[in-house]
C-alpha cells in the first residue's frame, strides 16, 4: 500500500481540529505585539493562553537587549553544533548562571526543551535499567520513554502507593548493573498541581534511584527566589537531574538540564539532539542571560503573577465554576461536556466577549469532560481580570444547560 494513501485513513485524535478547525481551534493566529491584549481574527482580545508568566516577552529593556545582540552577532552565529564549532563564552556563562539559579553544581544548555529532555532520557538509561514515570507526564517525557531501551513502567498520577508498587517491582528485578530512573514533573501543565516530590524522594531510603524532574512550569514562578518547585517544596537537593525550559517564564526558545558535573559531562557527549544539532544562536543566549538576570532582580513580577492568579481563580469560583485545586498559576476550569461544548465555550468567549481562551476535550482529558485552561501572567491587569470574569458569568447559563443535558 502506498504510504501517502495509508496516511489518509490513519486515525488521529487531533485530525478534525487540524482540518476543519484550522486557524481557529488549532493553529490560531494571535497577532500584534506580544502581551495580554492581542488581535485574533482582526478583533481585540484579552489573551489567557500564552505562557509568558512574568511578562518578560514585552519588557522594553529586554527588547533592547535582543535588538542589540542580533545587530552585533546576527542569528547565524555561532555556526555548527557546540561539540564542534558552536560553543562560546556566552553559552558557558549562561550554563553557570542557570546552575547557580537552581542550586545545582553544573548545567547543560539545550537547543529545545522537547528534544532535549527526550534525548537526555534516551542517553541516561540502557537496556539493563528501569524507567518509572507519572502517567500525566508531558508528551516530551512519553516520547523520551519510547526512545529509551530501559524496562518502563508508569504509576498513577501523584499516587504514592502506585509509585511504590512500580519501584519495588523494579527493585525486585534488578541485576548488578541495573539502575532506576524516576521521571515526574514539578508542575503538571494541564492541571496545575505539583508533583509529589517529597514523598518520592523519601523512598530513596528504601530503594536507591535517581530522580529527574521536568519543571517547565515551575521555574520562574515557584520558590521564594523563583528557582522552581523543588525550592518551593524544600526538596531541591533531592532532585538529581533538574530540567527547566525557557519557553514559559523566560518567553524564549531553549532549555537546560542541571545536575552533578559527571552527569553533565556524560550528556554533553551523549545527548544526541544536542551533539548533532546547531547550537543556540548568540542573540538567544545573550537574551536568556538578560532575562534570567531580570527575573532575579524583580521578585515583584512573581508577586504580581500570584496576585493576578488568585484574583482570577477566586472570581471564577464565586461565579460557580469548578476550578481545579492548582498549586501553580495554571488555572484549569473543568466542566462536563463534549468536544462540541468545548468549541462552543471557546467561540462564545472569543467572539461575543473578546476573551481568548484555549480548551481541551477527549482524548486529552477523559471522555465527557471539558477543560478550559487559563494562564495568568504578571502583565495582566485588574481590568483584564474583570472583563474575563464578566464573560465567564455571561456564559454560565449556557454551560449549566449543557451540563444538565449530560446529567439527564
Amino acid at each position: 500500500m502506498d504510504l501517502f494513501d495509508k496516511l489518509k485513513g490513519r486515525p488521529s485524535p487531533l485530525g478534525p481540529f487540524t482540518s476543519e478547525g484550522y486557524g481557529y481551534y488549532t493553529y490560531p493566529r494571535l497577532e500584534g505585539p506580544l502581551g495580554p491584549e492581542m488581535k485574533f481574527n482582526d478583533n481585540d482580545v484579552v489573551v489567557w493562553s500564552i505562557n509568558d508568566y512574568l511578562g518578560v516577552g514585552s519588557n522594553e529593556e529586554i527588547k533592547k537587549t535582543d535588538t542589540a545582540a542580533t545587530e552585533e552577532f546576527t542569528l547565524s552565529a555561532p555556526m555548527g553544533a557546540r561539540l564542534m564549532t558552536g560553543n562560546s563564552t556566552e553559552h558557558e556563562a549562561l550554563e553557570q548562571e542557570l546552575a547557580e539559579f537552581v542550586h545545582k553544581p553544573d548545567a547543560l544548555l539545550l537547543n529545545y526543551g522537547y528534544q532535549g529532555i527526550m534525548s537526555a532520557i534516551h542517553a541516561l538509561v540502557d537496556r539493563n535499567d528501569f524507567l518509572i514515570y507519572d502517567e500525566l507526564s508531558h508528551a516530551c517525557i512519553v516520547d523520551g520513554k519510547q526512545l529509551a531501551m530501559a524496562d518502563k513502567s508508569v504509576f498513577k498520577h501523584n499516587d504514592i502507593e502506585s509509585f511504590k508498587k512500580q519501584l519495588f517491582r523494579a527493585a525486585g528485578k534488578m541485576k548488578e548493573n541495573s539502575s532506576i530512573l524516576v521521571v515526574t514533573e514539578g508542575v503538571f501543565g494541564m492541571t496545575g498541581d505539583l508533583g509529589i516530590l517529597e514523598e518520592i524522594i523519601a523512598l530513596k531510603e528504601e530503594v536507591p534511584f535517581r530522580l529527574l524532574v521536568d519543571d517547565a512550569h515551575g521555574i520562574g514562578t515557584l520558590g521564594e527566589d523563583g528557582s522552581g518547585t523543588g525550592t518551593q517544596l524544600g526538596c531541591q537537593d533531592g532532585i538529581d537531574i533538574y530540567f527547566g525550559t525557557f519557553a514559559k517564564a523566560f518567553a524564549l526558545i531553549g532549555a537546560f538540564i542541571a545536575s552533578e558535573p559527571p552527569v553533565i559531562e556524560f550528556l554533553k557527549a551523549n545527548a544526541r539532539s544536542q551533539v548533532f544539532a546547531k547550537s543556540l544562536p548568540y542573540p538567544m543566549v545573550v537574551s536568556a542571560r538578560k532575562r534570567l538576570q531580570m527575573i532575579k532582580e524583580h521578585p515583584e513580577w512573581r508577586e504580581q503573577l500570584w496576585s493576578n492568579t488568585l484574583k482570577l481563580r477566586e472570581g471564577l469560583k464565586e461565579i460557580g465554576y469548578n476550578v481545579l485545586p492548582s498549586e501553580s498559576p495554571v488555572t484549569p476550569v473543568l466542566t462536563q461536556g463534549s468536544t462540541k461544548l468545548c468549541q462552543d465555550i471557546m467561540r462564545k468567549l472569543r467572539e461575543e466577549h473578546g476573551v481568548f481562551v484555549s480548551g481541551v476535550a477527549y482524548p486529552v482529558v477523559p471522555k465527557g469532560t471539558v477543560l478550559i485552561r487559563l494562564i495568568p501572567t504578571a502583565a495582566h491587569t485588574d481590568a483584564h481580570i474583570d472583563k474575563t470574569l464578566k464573560a465567564f458569568s455571561a456564559i454560565k447559563d449556557f454551560v449549566e444547560t449543557a451540563e444538565a443535558k449530560i446529567s439527564a
